[in-house]
C-alpha cells in the first residue's frame, strides 16, 4: 500500500478523489486494501464510513465476490468489540441491493413499453417471430437483459449473507431476518430453484451448529430463544413453500420444525402451535392425505381452546364444524394395491404413516373410527350446526341406502349455500365419495344381486366411470366381496366370490370392510335374535326381574361397602407401589444417562483435546510460515511503493532516473535523504526565482489595469446618477397617479355607504335593545342565584367560625390545663432545690466551723514552734557570737556597733548568720523546711546586726525583675507541721488540708507547665497569687496541694 495513505483517513479520502473524477473501481480497490490490511485490525470509528463506501461500490459495479470479502474483513475487525457496526454494514448492502433490483425492475417495465411503437398493433411481425423461435415477449427479454443480473445479485447477495453470520450467536437475530427476507424474495420474483437451495443452505447451517458447538460465539441449539428465532423462521419457511406450492419443501420444513421442538426442554407457545398445525393441515390438503389433515383439524380445535380461556360460541361452532366435514371426509375404499405388499413397498407406506404420527405426536396413525369415537367423546356436536349433525346421523348412525342421497343432498346444497364458512365446500367431493362407499356398503348387506343402472339412481351425482372405479378399488383391497356382470348390467354380492388375487390382509392398517362376512353376519343374526328374546322376557316377568335386579344391586351394594375401606387402601397402596416403582426407575435411566453421557463427554473431549493440539500446531506452523512470507511482501511492496512515490514526482525522476529497484534496496537511506535533500533544495530556490519574477510581473499588469479602469468608472458613475434621477422621478410620477386613483374609489364607496347610515343605526339600537333586555333577564336571575349562593356561604361561614371559636376555647382550655400542670412540676421542683440548698448550707456552715476550729489549733501550733525556733535561734547567735568575739579583734568601727542598731554591713561568711540548711537537716525533729506564714500579720523580726539570717532559697534568689519580695512567695506554701500517719498507716493530710465540702470540689488537677515543676518565675503572677490565698482563706475552705499550685494559673 503507498504510504501517504496507508491510514484509513487517508485511504477514505484517496477513495473520494477517485470518485470525484469517475474512477469506481480503483476507489474500490484502495478501501480493500485498508480492510485487508493487518496493521488496522482495530476497529475504530472511521471503518464505518470506509465499509459503506465499499459496499456501495461493490453495489454499483455487482461485484458480489468483492463484498463477500470486504465483509468477512470487516467481520474480522469488528466481531470482537462492535458487533452493531456489522449488522449496520450487511444491512445497509442488502437493503442498497433490494433497492437496486426494484429500480431494475421499473426500468425494464418503462422499456418494455417504450419498446411498443404503435398501440393499435402492440405486437410487430419481428417480435412475433422472436416469440415464435423462443418463447418469450418482449417483457420477458427485458427482464433477461436489464432486470435478471440484478435478481442474481441480490440471491448472491443473500446467500453471502447467511454464509456469513452463520453459527454466530452475536448476530444471530439479524441471521434470522435475512433468511425471512430471502424468503420473500423468492416469493416476489417467483424463484423455485433458489427456494430449494435456500432451504438446503438453512438445513446445512443448522447442521454445522451441532457439528461446531464448541465454539467461541457458537449458536446453542438448546437455547430458548434460540430454538423460538429458528422455529419462527421455519414457520415462515413453511408459510413460503406453501405459497409458491413447493410441496415436498414444505413437508421437508414441518420435519425441520418436529426436529426443533424435539430439542427444546419445554413445549412451544400454543399460539406458534395452532400456526403451524394450520399450516399442516394445508400440506396434507394439498398432498390428498385426508387421514392426516383430519387429525391436525382435531388438534388445532384442542389448542385453540387451551390458548383461549372463553373462547366465543361462534369460534367453536366454526373449528367443530370443519372438524367434523374433515372427519366424515376421510375415504373408507382407498386406493391402494395389493401387489404393493409382495413387492416390499408396504414397508415405505408404514414408515411414512408412522414419521407423520411422529409429527403429530401420536404412537400409533389414527383411523376414521378413532376419530370419530374422539369426537364423540370430548360431546362435540353440541357446538356443530344442525344440517351437519344431521350429515353425520345419516352417515355414521341411520341405515337407509335407498333415500341415503336425498337426505345428504339437503346438507351438501346448504354447505355450498352458506357463506359463513366458505372451507366447508372443499370437502364435498370427499363427502359425495363417502356416500357412495355408504350406500355400496348397505346395498351389500340388503341385496344379493342389484342392477347396475339401479345402484346407478342411488348415486346420481358420480358418473358412471367413478362409480366403478369405486367398486373396483373397494373389491381390490378386500372391502367387498362383488362382480361386476357387464353383459347382465348388474352386481353380484356373495361370499363365494373370490376376492381380488391382489389382496393382502394387512395388521398394521384398518380394514374397514364394506361387507361383512358370513361368520360375523350369523353372529349379528344370533346377537339380535339374544336382544329380543332378553327383551320379551323383560315385558312378560316384569314385577320378578324387577324384584331380582334390586336384591343384586343390595347384594353388590352390601359386598361394596363391606370391602370399601380395604379396596381403597389396596388402591392407594397401588398408587404408592408405582409411584415409587417410577421413582426407581426414573432415577435409574438417570444415573444410567449421566454415565453415557459423562463417557460420551469424556470421549469427545479427548478427541477435541487431541483435534485441538494438532489444529494449534499446524496453525502456528502456518501462522509463522505466513507472518515470515508477509514480512517479505511487506518490504518489497514498501521499497516499491516508495521508489514508485518517489519516481512520481520530479525531484525523484531526476534524482532515481537509472535506478531499478535492487540497487534502491542497497542503496543507503541517508545517502539517499541526502541526495533528495539537495535536490529538493536546489528546486525550492529555483521555484522562488520564478515565483518573485511571476509576481512583478503581475503587480505591474495589475497597476496598469487599474490606471486605465480609472477613467472609466468615473464616466459610469456620472451616468449611474443620471439613470437613477430618471428613475425616481418616473416612479414618483406613477404613485401620484395611483393615489388619486384610490382617493377616487375610496370616495365613490363613501358616497355609496352614506345611503346605508340610518339602517344601521335602526339595526344598531334594536339590537341593543333586544341584548338590554336579554341582559337584565340573565342580570336578575344571577343576582337571585348570588343572593341564594351568599345566604348559603354566610350559614356555612357563621357555622365555621362558631367552630373555630369552640376549637379555640378548647385550644385555650387544654393550654390552662397545661399551664397549670407545669406550674405545679416547677413549684415541686423550686421546692425540692430549696430543700437541697438548705441543706447543703448547713453542711457549709458546720464545715467552716469545723475547719475554723482546726485553725485556730494550727496557728496556735504554729506560734508555739516559732518561739521554739526563735529561742533557739538566740542560743545560737549568742554562741556564735562570743566566739567570733574571742577570735576576732576589736576595731574601732566594730565596738559601737550594737549602738547603731544594725548599720553595719552584713556580708555572708562573716560574724553574721549565714546559711543554716545543713544545720537544720540534722535536727531529728524537723522533716521538713520551715513554715514561713503567708499573708498573716506577724510582727518582722528586728532590725539589729544580732538578727539571725534565714535559710535562702531558690525563689528568693534575685532575678532580673529585681529581688523577690516576702508577699510575692506567698503561693509558696508549706506545712505548719510534721507529717502525720493516719492510723491504717497511711500518711494524713494536714491540718488545713481537708476535702473540700459537698458542692465545692476543686477543679481537676492539672499540670505544670514544662520545666516549672516549682513554682512560676514571672513576678507579674505574684501579686494576684496574694490576693487570692486571702480570698481562699476568708471565703471557704483552704484547698488541697493540688489545688494550691495552680493558684498562680487560675489568677
Amino acid at each position: 500500500m503507498p504510504e501517504y495513505f496507508q491510514r484509513p483517513e487517508n485511504a477514505l479520502r484517496k477513495a473520494h478523489e477517485f470518485l470525484d473524477v469517475g474512477k469506481l473501481k480503483p476507489a474500490l480497490d484502495v478501501l480493500s486494501d485498508v480492510l485487508r490490511s493487518k496493521k488496522h485490525r482495530t476497529w475504530q470509528k472511521v471503518h464505518e464510513p470506509i465499509i459503506r463506501q465499499y459496499l456501495d461500490l461493490c453495489v454499483d459495479l455487482r461485484r458480489s465476490q468483492a463484498a463477500k470479502e470486504g465483509l468477512y474483513q470487516y467481520k474480522i475487525i469488528c466481531q470482537q468489540v462492535n458487533t452493531k457496526s456489522l449488522e449496520d454494514a450487511v444491512t445497509h448492502y442488502l437493503d442498497l441491493a433490494e433497492e437496486k433490483t426494484k429500480e431494475a425492475r421499473e426500468k425494464s417495465a418503462e422499456t418494455a413499453l417504450k419498446l411498443v411503437e404503435d398501440l393499435d398493433m402492440i405486437e410487430s411481425p419481428e417480435g412475433m417471430l422472436l416469440r415464435a423461435v423462443t418463447g418469450e415477449d418482449t417483457q420477458d427479454r427485458t427482464d433477461r437483459l436489464m432486470l435478471t443480473p440484478w435478481v442474481k445479485y441480490l440471491w448472491e447477495s443473500y446467500r453471502q449473507c447467511l454464509d456469513l453470520l452463520r453459527n454466530n450467536c452475536r448476530v444471530e437475530r439479524l441471521y434470522h431476518t435475512i433468511a425471512q427476507q430471502a424468503f420473500k424474495f423468492c416469493l416476489n420474483y417467483d424463484r423455485r430453484t433458489e427456494f430449494r437451495k435456500l432451504c438446503d443452505n438453512l438445513r446445512n447451517h443448522v447442521k454445522l451448529s451441532e457439528q461446531r458447538h464448541g465454539t467461541q460465539f457458537s449458536v446453542n441449539l438448546t437455547n430458548p430463544e434460540t430454538q423460538a428465532l429458528h422455529l419462527e423462521t421455519r414457520i415462515a419457511q413453511l408459510d413460503a413453500a406453501i405459497q409458491i406450492e413447493l410441496w415436498q419443501e414444505a413437508f421437508k420444513a414441518v420435519e425441520d420444525i418436529h426436529y426443533l421442538m424435539s430439542l427444546s426442554k419445554r413445549p412451544p407457545k400454543p399460539q406458534t402451535l395452532a400456526n403451524f398445525n394450520n399450516k399442516l393441515s394445508l400440506v396434507f390438503w394439498k398432498a390428498e392425505n385426508m387421514l392426516f389433515h383430519a387429525c391436525t383439524r382435531h388438534r388445532l380445535f384442542h389448542l385453540t381452546k387451551d390458548m383461549k380461556r372463553n373462547p366465543s360460541i361462534d369460534d367453536l361452532t366454526r373449528m367443530a364444524s370443519l372438524m367434523l366435514v374433515a372427519t366424515l371426509a376421510i375415504p373408507i375404499t382407498e386406493q391402494k394395491h395389493g401387489i404393493g405388499k409382495l413387492l416390499d413397498m408396504e414397508g415405505a407406506l408404514i414408515e411414512k404413516h408412522l414419521n407423520l404420527s411422529k409429527l403429530l405426536g401420536l404412537d400409533r396413525p389414527p383411523t376414521r373410527s378413532s376419530l370419530i369415537d374422539d369426537f364423540l367423546k370430548f360431546n362435540l356436536l353440541q357446538y356443530v350446526p344442525r344440517q351437519i349433525r344431521e350429515l353425520y346421523q345419516w352417515l355414521e348412525v341411520d341405515f337407509h341406502p335407498r333415500k341415503l342421497y336425498e337426505r345428504v343432498s339437503c346438507t351438501l346444497s346448504w354447505i355450498k349455500e352458506q357463506t359463513r364458512e366458505p372451507e366447508l365446500v372443499q370437502y364435498i367431493p370427499y363427502l359425495q365419495k363417502i356416500v357412495v362407499s355408504k350406500v355400496l356398503q348397505q346395498v351389500s348387506q340388503v341385496y344379493q344381486t342389484i342392477e347396475f343402472s339401479h345402484l346407478r339412481k342411488l348415486v346420481p351425482f358420480c358418473s358412471i366411470f367413478q362409480l366403478e372405479r369405486i367398486i373396483v378399488d373397494a373389491a381390490r383391497n378386500g372391502q367387498l366381496q362383488v362382480r361386476l356382470d357387464h353383459n347382465r348390467g348388474a352386481l353380484s354380492f356373495g361370499t363365494d366370490l373370490n376376492a381380488s388375487p391382489l389382496y393382502v390382509e394387512d395388521e398394521f392398517f384398518e380394514t374397514n370392510r364394506l361387507q361383512a362376512l358370513p361368520s360375523e353376519r350369523v353372529s349379528d343374526r344370533f346377537n339380535t335374535m339374544a336382544r329380543a328374546l332378553l327383551v320379551a322376557n323383560q315385558m312378560l316377568n316384569g314385577e320378578a326381574h324387577k324384584n331380582e335386579i334390586d336384591q343384586q344391586q343390595q347384594t353388590v351394594l352390601s359386598y361394596h361397602l363391606k370391602t370399601q375401606g380395604k379396596e381403597h387402601k389396596k388402591i392407594l397402596e397401588r398408587k404408592f407401589v408405582i409411584e415409587e416403582r417410577k421413582e426407581r426407575l426414573e432415577h435409574i435411566n438417570h444415573e444410567k444417562e449421566l454415565k453415557e453421557q459423562r463417557a460420551i463427554q469424556e470421549q469427545e473431549e479427548a478427541v477435541k483435546a487431541a483435534e485441538q493440539e494438532r489444529l494449534s500446531k499446524e496453525q502456528k506452523e502456518r501462522e509463522a510460515q505466513r507472518r515470515k512470507d508477509a514480512d517479505e511482501e511487506e518490504k518489497r511492496k514498501n521499497a516499491s511503493d516508495r521508489l514508485e512515490m518517489i519516481r512520481k514526482s520530479e525531484i525523484g525522476q531526476k534524482m532515481l532516473k537509472d535506478i531499478d529497484l535492487e540497487t534502491f534496496n542497497q542503496i543507503d537511506p541517508d545517502e539517499l535523504m541526502e541526495r533528495q535533500m539537495a535536490t529538493m533544495e536546489k528546486e525550492k530556490k529555483e521555484k522562488q526565482d520564478r515565483l518573485k519574477a511571476q509576481e512583478k510581473k503581475v503587480d505591474y499588469f495589475e497597476r496598469a489595469k487599474r490606471l486605465e479602469e480609472i477613467p472609466l468608472l468615473k464616466e459610469r458613475f456620472k451616468h449611474k446618477i443620471k439613470e437613477d434621477a430618471e428613475l425616481w422621478d418616473k416612479l414618483e410620477e406613477e404613485k401620484i397617479i395611483n393615489l388619486k386613483k384610490e382617493q377616487e374609489l375610496a370616495l365613490g364607496h363613501q358616497k355609496r355607504m352614506i345611503r346605508m347610515n340610518d339602517d344601521k343605526e335602526a339595526f344598531l339600537d334594536h339590537l341593543r335593545q333586544t341584548r338590554s333586555a336579554i341582559y337584565q333577564e340573565k342580570l336578575a336571575v344571577y343576582e337571585k342565584l348570588l343572593a341564594e349562593e351568599r345566604a348559603v356561604r354566610l350559614a356555612k361561614r357563621r357555622a365555621a367560625r362558631k367552630e373555630e371559636r369552640r376549637q379555640k376555647w378548647l385550644k385555650e382550655r387544654e393550654e390552662e390545663e397545661q399551664r397549670r400542670k407545669d406550674e405545679e412540676i416547677k413549684k415541686k421542683r423550686e421546692e425540692e432545690e430549696r430543700m437541697k440548698l438548705e441543706k447543703q448550707e448547713e453542711e457549709k456552715r458546720a464545715y467552716n466551723a469545723k475547719m475554723a476550729a482546726l485553725e485556730h489549733q494550727e496557728q496556735l501550733q504554729r506560734e508555739r514552734e516559732r518561739e521554739i525556733e526563735e529561742r533557739i535561734l538566740r542560743e545560737r547567735n549568742i554562741a556564735s557570737t562570743k566566739s567570733e568575739r574571742r577570735d576576732t579583734p576589736k576595731t574601732d568601727a566594730d565596738r559601737g556597733a550594737w549602738r547603731r542598731g544594725g548599720d553595719a554591713p552584713r556580708e555572708r561568711g562573716e560574724w553574721g548568720r549565714g546559711d543554716t540548711r545543713n544545720e537544720r537537716s540534722e535536727e531529728p525533729w524537723r522533716r521538713g523546711p520551715p513554715t514561713r506564714d503567708v499573708g498573716r500579720n506577724r510582727s518582722p523580726p528586728s532590725q539589729g546586726a544580732w538578727r539571725p539570717r534565714t535559710v535562702q532559697r531558690e525563689a528568693d534568689r534575685p532575678s532580673p525583675r529585681g529581688a523577690p519580695t516576702r508577699e510575692e512567695n506567698s503561693w509558696r506554701r508549706r506545712s505548719p507541721s510534721p507529717r502525720r500517719t493516719s492510723p491504717q498507716g497511711r500518711r494524713s493530710s494536714p491540718p488545713g488540708r481537708r476535702v473540700s465540702p459537698p458542692g465545692n470540689a476543686s477543679p481537676e488537677r492539672r499540670r505544670s507547665p514544662p520545666g516549672r515543676r516549682g513554682s512560676p518565675g514571672r513576678a507579674w503572677r505574684r501579686d494576684a497569687s496574694d490576693q487570692d490565698s486571702k480570698k481562699i482563706r476568708s471565703d471557704q475552705p483552704p484547698p488541697k496541694k493540688d489545688d494550691r499550685r495552680d493558684d498562680w494559673r487560675s489568677s
